[in-house]
């Protein structure tokens, strides 16, 4: 049968890629090196082969994989063309067939030994079909057949395949065999123990992945690689991986590893060493905005309004000399989280005007609505509540959460206003109107409480707890209600407990706790659980509670020192307000 009189129109070929790809592939060969084509005869492609590739590919379409793959495979190991070994996998794989996607693969390895591609495709279907103890060798070629100047990275990649492994432990100790004769080399050791480390610590082996990263750390103490490690180990509460860590800072670290540190100790709440670690970076590399941000945002959660204004202006002045017109949407998503906390600052001071000017630099859509909201409570603030309400209710609604915003929203400056009866009125009507909205539920029980209906509030606090069993915050609301009351202590104790379950190491619930172990007696307990609570978040509330705590140990003068900490960081708030009045105290 002859080629030509095979050839069917060409656009009807665009339907089969890869029998396309092989026709002009190895038509091309037939071409001399003059450029003229060469008589039909010399094609390398023979009229019977087009005719097995286009039966494969109909087959293929027609749902007939089984008879697709022989084809396919079939012409592969004729014309040993890795195009067709790769189509023959491919349609096995397609018809959920491991087995004979793994043939095909090792037909296509066997036939070119020097294939990475080849092997890679073997390696991630023993994989696959949860075949680990067959990939020693596969892993051993891929590493062998590495370019020397990859290999670090070729070794660093190899945990990914292993990913989705059923068998992790099976996996890290295949992995280690695979990498035993680059294990103490001095240019792989490093990047071979950590690659180890981290199946380790996938395969829960918390104290085997210490000791990879430490047999890392001692082959290299300038490699990134233990360190990442360990900082992952910390993620994983592995603190003795932290010592690694802190060695390896003592040099010259890049500033986006000293980063990675930042975030983990932000994760750990851990705020004073990462405001610590942010000047660091941001006076070894002023350049590196992201810094200056995360530094202003603790800066001011930390009450240090005015530093925090200064280094949130480095970065929009940095940010803004480095974007173009069209900024990038993480710069973009920096600004607008740099302008709302300028916009507190400016509140924070009075200067009402100066945070509205921040705020109508926010232009993004996506946090539009949010910057307006802040704009309304502004405007409560200087006395105009029917002005801030109007213009909350004016905003288009984009989604339906973004009308449960407004309304929560609205409700707040109300609150804030001491306007209870209202944002009652509102937020019922609301959570009558969508009865399974727990955070609307909530927020009607803390009016409630406010309103003295503390047998409703108890009641709606409970729905919520049954309707969002994992959310802290209506166990720890209720037991702080009951704490303040002095009221059934001991369920106050354990609904705090229980949302500390939810939110390990939370500051405003550890507050909560302490309140309950100041009013069962426990001053002493209260004052350690109070300072923890109070240096991991600084804040006016916890200062209130904590000055009482001191005072009511006789610890005078600490209890005032806490008492102003508290004012510098928000002088309206009202539980520290009502607690220097309370006990008669004049700052």
């Amino acid at each position: 049968m002859d080629y030509y009189h095979l050839m069917m129109p060409f656009h009807r070929f665009r339907r089969f890629p890869v029998l396309l790809a092989l026709v002009c592939a190895l038509s091309a060969s037939a071409q001399t090196q003059s450029g003229k084509a060469a008589e039909p005869t010399t094609s390398a492609l023979s009229s019977e082969l087009f005719y097995q590739l286009l039966l494969g590919e109909l087959n293929a379409r027609g749902g007939e994989p089984g008879a697709a793959y022989s084809l396919i495979l079939d012409a592969a190991r004729k014309t040993n063309d890795p195009r067709l070994y790769q189509r023959a996998v491919d349609i096995a794989l397609q018809a959920r067939s491991g087995d004979s996607a793994l043939l095909a693969a090792r037909a296509w390895k066997q036939a070119q030994p020097a294939s990475r591609e080849a092997n890679r495709y073997v390696l991630q279907i023993l994989i696959g079909l949860n075949r680990i103890g067959e990939t020693l060798e596969p892993l051993k070629s891929e590493v062998a057949t590495s370019d020397a100047k990859e290999r670090v990275s070729t070794i660093l990649g190899l945990a990914r395949y292993f990913a989705r492994a059923a068998d992790k432990k099976l996996a890290a100790s295949t992995v280690e065999q695979a990498l035993a004769s680059y294990l103490n080399a001095p240019g792989t050791g490093a990047a071979a123990w950590s690659v180890i480390g981290r199946m380790r610590l996938d395969a829960d082996d918390a104290s085997g992945a210490l000791s990879a990263a430490r047999k890392a750390q001692a082959l290299d103490a300038k490699s990134e690689h233990p360190v990442l490690l360990a900082l992952a180990m910390m993620g994983a509460k592995v603190p003795q991986a932290e010592a690694l860590v802190t060695k390896y800072l003592e040099g010259k670290p890049r500033p986006e590893v000293r980063m990675v540190y930042v975030r983990v100790l932000l994760d750990a709440q851990r705020y004073a060493e990462a405001t610590t670690q942010l000047q660091l970076v941001t006076s070894e590399k002023p350049d590196y905005t992201e810094a200056w941000l995360i530094r202003g945002v603790l800066e001011l959660q930390e009450g240090h309004p005015a530093v925090a204004e200064r280094s949130l202006q480095q970065f929009v002045d940095r940010t803004l000399a480095q974007r173009d017109d069209t900024p990038r949407p993480q710069a973009q998503r920096g600004l607008t989280q740099a302008y709302l906390s300028l916009a507190q600052i400016a509140e924070q001071r009075k200067d009402f005007v100066q945070a509205d000017v921040w705020l109508q630099r926010i232009d993004s859509q996506e946090d539009r609505l949010n910057a307006q909201l802040r704009r309304a409570a502004l405007l409560a603030r200087q006395g105009k509540l029917e002005d801030a309400r109007q213009l909350i209710r004016s905003q288009p609604e984009v989604s339906p959460a973004d009308g449960r915003l407004k309304i929560s929203a609205e409700a707040q400056l109300l609150r804030d206003s001491k306007q209870y009866p209202a944002a009652y009125e509102l937020l019922a009507q609301a959570v009558s109107t969508n009865p399974g909205d727990f955070d609307l539920t909530y927020d009607l029980a803390m009016v409630a409480e406010k309103l003295g209906k503390l047998d409703e509030m108890e009641q709606l606090l409970r729905s919520v707890i049954a309707g969002k069993p994992d959310d802290p915050h209506a166990y720890n609301a209720l037991g702080y209600s009951l704490a303040d009351r002095s009221i059934r202590l001991a369920e106050a104790k354990q609904l705090v407990l229980k949302a500390l379950d939810y939110a390990p190491g939370d500051p405003f619930i550890s507050d909560s706790l302490g309140w309950v172990e100041f009013r069962s007696g426990n001053l002493a307990e209260a004052q350690r659980i109070l300072e923890t609570a109070f240096k991991a978040r600084p804040d006016a509330e916890i200062a209130a509670h904590l000055g009482e705590v001191l005072w009511n140990l006789g610890q005078r003068d600490q209890a005032l020192s806490t008492w102003k900490q508290g004012l510098e960081i928000n002088a309206e708030n009202e539980t520290l307000l009502e607690t220097l009045k309370r006990l008669r105290v004049t700052l």
